[in-house]
């Protein structure tokens, strides 16, 4: 049975060479390439692929970034250069974890792990979803991907000032402008970190790095932010917020 491939990795070389090493297994075939993180998200969430090759350390997104934007995460078999995610990769579930320079000797015993799994039902893959976003730096990822015309760019968490939503989406609002983006607000909610993020309203999430002034509003409140924005607190919402007052 034919599964479908995708490479990803920032260094030309490095993605001929897995092709060149793949050629000898033609049941596995490459539909695409990546060479960067954010390109990764898109061309893993069009092509669908089973398994992807994935360096750890690229421009945009890290590899473990990558794992995290995805609604679906492929069988993975780590490439990188530096040993010190050897580790992380076998906690998230991987195939394998190929230390640079590849050869085809250890490229081959890959290959036989990623056989093995696939002649299973394909456990840990869920494991690897939920696991990923659980174990990057801070429990919660650092970055997420909004769409910009045919680009998908990557906005850093801790620059988003609050999230508005906008019925399926969410529009979130920085310094630099504001970013359509596909999740809904309950969705960010769960991405985002509890530490940093407050939901406020059904419609409004806040950063409470964000915060400039809060002020009674009747039987509620309201929230200044940094950027000028004055945001409402619903009343079912209230009592977090008076749990920040001392």
């Amino acid at each position: 049975m034919l599964q479908k491939v995708v490479i990803v990795d920032d260094e030309a070389p490095a993605r001929q060479l897995l092709r060149e090493y793949l050629s000898d297994h033609p049941e596995l075939v490459v539909v695409g390439e990546a060479n960067n993180g954010v390109d990764a998200v898109r061309r893993i969430t069009e092509l669908r692929p089973e398994i992807i090759f994935l360096d750890v350390q690229m421009p945009g997104l890290s590899g473990l970034e990558v794992l995290a934007q995805l609604e679906e995460v492929p069988l993975v078999i780590f490439s990188t250069a530096y040993d010190q995610y050897a580790l992380k990769a076998f906690e998230l579930h991987a195939v394998d974890y190929l230390l640079k320079p590849l050869t085809r000797q250890r490229f081959i015993m890959a290959v036989d792990r990623l056989y093995s799994r696939l002649d299973r039902p394909q456990e840990g893959v869920r494991t690897l979803t939920q696991e990923v976003a659980d174990q990057q730096a801070g429990a919660f990822p650092s970055k997420i991907l909004v769409t910009k015309g045919s680009r998908l760019i990557a906005i850093q968490t801790k620059d988003i000032v609050h999230i508005r939503a906008e019925g399926d989406y969410s529009m979130l609002i920085t310094p630099h402008g504001q970013h359509l983006s596909q999740y809904g607000i309950g969705q960010l909610e769960q991405k985002l970190s509890p530490r940093h993020f407050m939901r406020i309203h059904r419609s409004t999430i806040i950063n409470l790095d964000a915060i400039a002034e809060i002020f009674k509003a009747g039987h509620t409140y309201d929230v200044r932010l940094h950027n000028g924005d004055t945001v409402k607190v619903s009343r079912s919402y209230a009592g977090k917020v008076k749990d920040m007052i001392f």
